[in-house]
């Protein structure tokens, strides 16, 4: 294996970088700052500022746009879209081209919405690509990708552990050409937006079917009769906006049975197939955001003196800030051996490296987020300064897709099988 970047990934990866140093990197506290004085003042934080559409339009000048899309599969027309909304040179990136560029949009909390390479319209928009027909994918994958609209994926439940996903309980029953949806999702990114328009939701269709055959994906428009925010969630008191978490309540909202994403009974095989790559991208992000986490610590253990000394040379902070390189670096050469298994052999060639990654990236991530706070001292635990915030984000994605316990046992099981245990 190699994991040296081709020409082109190279080349995008030093044009996105010198994009976020350039363009947004010098604005981002500011734009930050405006947000909440919006969220303590008079002014409607939910409302995305102009800034966001000025940097959009100067990174799709620059062919910096949509990077996520994969190369053209399983005879989905992903080279037609590529060439059509962006991504430079007409077609799509393997996962291993891409996971630099995601380390380097990682590094700030503007570049992937700015890229329109942000969760969860991603995996969305790899769902529509992926598993969507032709009148799904000219509704609501185009306009995604030119960012007229944004979405949300409704799947976790309040009332279940949803770290199963077959357990989902929100019924989407099929009455005639319609299908019908009573039920509660929460934890639903991306429904505080106010451009969003579309929810992709896991709905139970066939509750005698077996376990992996019972729910469906479904599309449901948001302003569908039916359809509520009923609140807008906090993660460890920060809304998030204008993007946010949301409970949504479904009561008898009814859509076309053609909106059914695949066909019935095929939301795990979905859910499955949206995560693998979904995954690569949230880890190599949290390396990135480790790597500005671990800039701002060596540069605040240089700049600050304590006790006539350096903090650098103090309690042991040598040896911490080691151990962080050691960390990062393990980190992404894990998450570039996953990418290249999933470019050579799709997802059921790397089921435990994925796994191994969601549970290896974020807790590495805390680890050194947790050093360069500590060097800070109570900057660090303010707004002035990205690490309250970077390590709040890496914290949930301890939980999202997927809680540690559900990856060490997926890994545990597949070790354990290939020594001949039985399930």
């Amino acid at each position: 294996m190699d994991f040296a970047p081709s020409p082109r990934a190279a080349d995008f990866t030093a044009r996105v970088r010198a994009f976020v140093e350039a363009e947004i990197e010098p604005v981002e506290a500011d734009y930050h700052r405006q947000v909440a004085a919006l969220r303590h003042g008079d002014g409607d934080p939910w409302q995305p500022l102009p800034l966001i559409d000025q940097l959009r339009a100067k990174a799709r000048a620059q062919g910096l746009w949509n990077l996520f899309l994969p190369p053209d599969h399983e005879g989905a027309p992903s080279a037609a879209y590529a060439r059509r909304y962006g991504t430079d040179g007409g077609t799509g990136l393997t996962n291993l081209d891409y996971a630099p560029i995601a380390e380097v949009t990682g590094r700030s909390f503007l570049a992937p919405h700015v890229l329109n390479c942000n969760a969860p319209d991603t995996g969305n928009m790899e769902v529509l690509l992926k598993y969507g027909d032709e009148e799904q994918r000219r509704r609501w994958l185009e306009p995604l990708l030119d960012a007229r609209i944004r979405s949300a994926f409704c799947m976790t439940e309040p009332d279940v552990a949803s770290s199963d996903a077959t357990t989902m309980e929100l019924r989407a029953e099929i009455d005639g050409d319609e299908v019908v949806l009573n039920g509660r999702k929460w934890w639903s990114t991306g429904v505080g937006h106010p451009d969003c328009r579309l929810l992709i939701v896991m709905g139970l269709t066939h509750p005698d079917a077996d376990r992996h055959h019972r729910h469906s994906m479904v599309l449901v428009p948001r302003d569908t009769p039916g359809v509520r925010v009923e609140r807008m969630l906090s993660t460890m008191g920060v809304h998030d906006e204008p993007h946010g978490h949301g409970e949504v309540s479904f009561t008898d909202v009814r859509v076309p049975v053609g909106n059914i994403i695949a066909g019935p009974g095929r939301a795990f095989e979905i859910a499955q197939g949206r995560l693998g790559p979904g995954r690569v991208h949230h880890c190599m992000r949290l390396v990135g955001l480790a790597e500005k986490a671990l800039e701002l610590a060596c540069q605040r253990a240089l700049s600050r003196t304590a006790f006539g000394k350096p903090l650098a040379n103090l309690g042991g902070n040598r040896e911490r800030i080691a151990d962080a390189r050691i960390a990062i670096d393990s980190a992404r050469l894990l998450v570039l051996h996953t990418a290249w298994k999933l470019d050579v052999g799709g997802p059921g060639n790397a089921l435990s490296e994925v796994s191994q990654i969601k549970v290896a990236a974020p807790a590495m991530a805390q680890q050194v987020i947790d050093l360069a706070i500590q060097l800070h001292g109570g900057a660090g635990l303010s707004d002035d300064f990205p690490l309250a915030a970077a390590w709040t984000n890496a914290r949930a994605l301890r939980l999202a897709d997927g809680p540690d316990e559900v990856h060490r046992g997926l890994i545990a099981r597949l070790e354990l099988t290939a020594h001949g245990a039985t399930r």
